[in-house]
């Protein structure tokens, strides 16, 4: 093989996942490695992909549907599979660069050798990728959801928590009443019931428990990302 047969090669590799398997970070290295935070972003992102995603495919399923008694139904059905195949495209972009997974897209809709506009519509409504791709987002947007929700959720609270000794002095400093970060305040009997962090020994802990998270985050992240990683294949793909 030549030295140019070579570079072809590499620069034709569009991320370190070609093989279809996600690279194993190591638990210590987990928090700090740049494909943790690629998935990261990928999973926050999808929120918002997925809530278009959705609409589009609930609404112009509905509308074409709705109109199927009519000759009207079939252009926007069609239409919708074209743009639903448009977005597979998007999604398998994203899941190259966020996900490290490269995915080869569907083939062209196959010719039957029939001309006309009611012949382009029939085998476009025959798409099989145009359907995947919708079903793709239907079935995505509550799972999309929860690894927002589950992922922004680990993120914030592992480093919050975990950094509090070098914040705690806020609390005391600029919280009126307050010694350090205050845990509870409740009265129950006519006793008042106070727990604050204050001690070496409380904001140890407290930051150990923050680091604990911290460092489950990326396994989380992972496997909340290998559903969409088995999506993207299974819908997405050839």
């Amino acid at each position: 093989m030549t030295t140019a047969t070579v570079r072809s090669a590499a620069s034709h590799s569009p991320s370190y996942e070609d093989s279809g398997r996600a690279p194993v970070v190591g638990f210590l290295r987990g928090p700090f490695d740049p494909a943790t935070y690629r998935e990261i972003g990928y999973a926050l992102t999808s929120l918002p992909v997925a809530i278009a995603g959705f609409v589009f495919a609930v609404t112009m399923f509905s509308l074409g549907t709705g109109l199927a008694v009519t000759v009207l139904g079939l252009p926007v059905l069609a239409a919708m599979l074209v743009a639903a195949r448009g977005l597979g495209a998007v999604e398998r972009g994203r899941a190259r660069y966020g996900l490290g997974l490269y995915v080869e897209g569907p083939g062209a809709l196959p010719e039957d050798g029939r001309s006309g506009f009611w012949a382009a519509m029939t085998r476009r409504l025959k798409d099989v990728a145009g359907w995947k791709a919708l079903l793709f987002h239907v079935l995505m947007f509550p799972w999309r959801v929860l690894s927002f929700v589950l992922s922004l959720t680990f993120l914030t609270v592992g480093w919050t928590v975990a950094l509090l000794p070098a914040y705690n002095w806020v609390f005391a400093r600029y919280v009126d009443g307050w010694a350090g970060y205050r845990v509870y305040d409740y009265t129950s009997g006519g006793i008042r019931h106070v727990y604050e962090i204050t001690t070496p020994a409380q904001l140890a802990a407290v930051s150990l428990v923050g680091l604990v998270i911290v460092f489950l985050t990326p396994k989380l992240v992972r496997a909340l990302t290998n559903v969409d990683r088995a999506a993207v294949r299974g819908l997405l793909g050839r």
